[in-house]
């Protein structure tokens, strides 16, 4: 359970930074975003989903 909170915590980073680095880039990624079809967006999204189980997996493999 840790682990998720953690890996959780880490994703507000990442984005954080992101967008306080970056606001320009963010900002149209953002735009992009509502503009792309709802279809493609699920695809995309189960795709980083699993490619994110895929580098989990993997990682446990290793270590």
């Amino acid at each position: 359970m840790i682990q998720l909170l953690v890996a959780f915590g880490l994703v507000f980073v990442i984005e954080g930074l992101f967008f306080a680095v970056f606001p320009g880039p963010a900002r149209r990624s953002a735009v992009a975003i509502l503009e792309t079809p709802e279809q493609v967006l699920r695809v995309v999204g189960l795709i980083s989903a699993a490619v994110g189980v895929g580098v989990i997996w993997i990682v446990g493999l290793l270590f």
